[in-house]
């Protein structure tokens, strides 16, 4: 797959923008600050509905706006689409396939597949676990849009479930309200237990490619691994998350592994129930996939707090190439390999690992790089230049 032409109005800094492109490498070069990251934003946003930058639509409309419009033309084989997507401030953002009739932004996930590389992402070892639930379920989404469902009975039904947990803090909690409490945990249940087996099922589609991608990028002294720590699977912490283990150990995980939707749903009930004093005391939802950890692990320790710099950054870059394998395995006779997008990265990394990962992603299919100097792109990326100034595109080189 590639992106052929990327159109925008009222998007960040842009109140209009047209970019051409085309397979291979293309290297948009201008200032920092200058809108380069507002457009590989954009192409980001179109594949997961979601920004890599802000957690809410509100800063991607331009200044003064109360809508904007992203639109790409994708090629896939022989094959063709304009999607587009508008986002609009207070109401539910829209798409159009070839220029139908609207739908709901969550009916075009699917059509455009990419993979993004961004400062941002030393956040999935440093940062907390939401941004490692998070890139785990945006990449499930991205392999089977049909998720983005999953995720969402998900997040209404915790919502519902807090709500009440937290009228039983407030003192209004009654015998009628533990009934309505037991229905809620019927169905957080079952939302809770698909999405939970759709990860792990995800996280062993990762492992390997991991470890191969860990192994791309360093001298391989040291190898990557992953593990799924659930609040099912062996009590919780005083924070109320899966409790921690040994760095090696996968026991739990293989068992959780080998249940059926239907196994966790019974597995979640008896969970609730054992954590229902300390829930209504805190008044918030300690159990679920909400509160589940995706452990990254170098050697025998974990990645976070152990790692030095370059470690992490080798991580963050590795879990990043393995979700592109992954989506490889899902599209390789599709002619629908994922656009990679490496925003600003080469200028934080050393010259060894820009070689290296400049190598790795230089025969995809189409490779977007921004950089704020062509100094930093190694010549392994040698292609098309694009130089982006103040509110637009200057031209090509």
């Amino acid at each position: 797959m590639y992106l052929e032409h990327l159109s925008l109005t009222d998007f960040r800094s842009y109140a209009q923008v047209d970019l051409k492109l085309g397979p291979g490498a293309t290297v948009l070069v201008g200032s920092n600050g200058i809108g380069k990251t507002n457009l590989m934003e954009a192409i980001g946003y179109l594949a997961t509905l979601s920004s890599h930058r802000v957690s809410t639509d509100g800063p991607l409309l331009r200044f003064g706006t109360d809508r904007a419009l992203i639109r790409a033309k994708l090629v896939r084989g022989e094959q063709s689409t304009v999607v587009e997507l508008e986002i609009n401030a207070g109401r539910a953002n829209r798409g159009r396939i070839n220029r139908g009739n609207p739908v709901r932004a969550r009916d075009i996930l699917g059509i455009c597949q990419t993979v993004l590389f961004a400062p941002e992402d030393l956040a999935l070892v440093k940062g907390d676990p939401s941004n490692r639930r998070r890139f785990l379920d945006e990449l499930l989404v991205s392999l089977m849009p049909v998720h983005a469902a999953t995720r969402s009975d998900y997040d209404r039904v915790l919502k519902q479930r807090n709500a009440l947990l937290k009228s039983a803090r407030t003192g209004k909690f009654t015998s009628g309200h533990e009934a309505t409490l037991d229905v809620w945990d019927q169905h957080m249940a079952r939302a809770g237990a698909e999405l939970l087996h759709a990860r792990l099922e995800l996280v062993e589609r990762l492992r390997p490619h991991l470890k191969r991608a860990y192994g791309q990028l360093t001298d391989g002294s040291k190898e990557a691994g992953v593990l799924y720590r659930s609040t099912i699977q062996g009590g919780l912490d005083d924070d109320g998350g899966p409790a921690e283990g040994p760095a090696e150990s996968s026991e739990g995980v293989e068992d959780l592994r080998s249940l059926s939707v239907e196994k966790l749903t019974e597995r979640y009930i008896q969970a609730f129930a054992a954590s229902r004093r300390k829930e209504l005391e805190r008044g918030i939802s300690l159990v679920g996939p909400h509160r589940d950890e995706l452990e990254l692990v170098l050697g025998q320790a974990p990645a976070k707090g152990y790692a030095s710099h370059g470690e992490t950054w080798s991580m963050c870059l590795s879990l990043r190439l393995a979700s592109y394998y992954v989506m490889l395995d899902d599209t390789r006779t599709g002619g629908s390999a994922p656009i990679l997008i490496l925003d600003d990265v080469f200028a934080e990394l050393d010259v060894q690992r820009r070689r290296k990962l400049a190598a790795i992603v230089a025969g995809a299919e189409q490779v977007l790089v921004t950089a704020a100097v062509d100094a930093d792109i190694p010549e392994e990326l040698a292609g098309r230049r694009v130089k982006v100034v103040p509110g637009g595109i200057d031209g090509e080189g």
